[in-house]
């Protein structure tokens, strides 16, 4: 199918059915090499023959694949958006804590989604639009390649700004944390 925009006869009348648009066919793009990547990345670091067998690892909910694609997912989202928003002054990914709930029902942690914490100068409605074009396409592209049900997400991506983390508020008070501070995954 071509971009120009598709053209159906009907009862007479020309409908003109809008494909998507440029920029969220390249984020798509964007979000299958990222994923690509990170599951190379994953083999590599396991020391795996392919990266089929870490999706097929992923599919077994192997923690430490899990931990390896999210360090490396999280890294190259951080690295595009920061290309995309010259706002965006670092990103970090921090650990989510199972709630005693979570860990009875036999639950970890582990999956989905991944934390990131990304610090702008300030929020902007671009950059929030941004990460949720990027996540969705990132949703989608990990639904086919490990073939499950689409999750509605696959970041959990938390926007904090300079007053946010000069006044140490919300997730910006993160940065700060003994216990739970974030690893940095891209800086400007």
């Amino acid at each position: 199918m071509s971009m120009v925009s598709t053209v159906r006869q009907v009862r007479r009348t020309e409908v003109r059915v809008a494909e998507p648009p440029p920029g969220q066919a390249d984020m798509a793009r964007t979000a299958g090499v990222i994923l690509a990547q990170a599951m190379e990345y994953c083999a590599q670091k396991m020391r795996l023959d392919s990266p089929q067998v870490v999706v097929d690892r992923l599919r077994k909910g192997d923690g430490k694949a899990c931990e390896y694609c999210h360090y490396s997912v999280a890294k190259q989202v951080a690295a595009s958006m920061g290309a995309l928003d010259a706002n965006i002054k670092a990103a970090y990914i921090y650990d989510y804590d199972a709630t005693p709930e979570d860990l009875c029902f036999g639950e970890t942690g582990r999956g989905l989604p991944i934390h990131l914490l990304v610090w702008a100068e300030r929020k902007t409605a671009a950059l929030s639009a941004l990460a949720e074009t990027l996540d969705r396409a990132l949703a989608q592209n990990y639904a086919v390649m490990i073939g499950v049900h689409q999750p509605a997400y696959l970041l959990d991506m938390q926007m904090v700004d300079d007053a946010d983390v000069e006044k140490r508020l919300g997730h910006g008070a993160l940065l700060f944390s003994l216990h739970h501070r974030p690893v940095q995954v891209w800086r400007r």
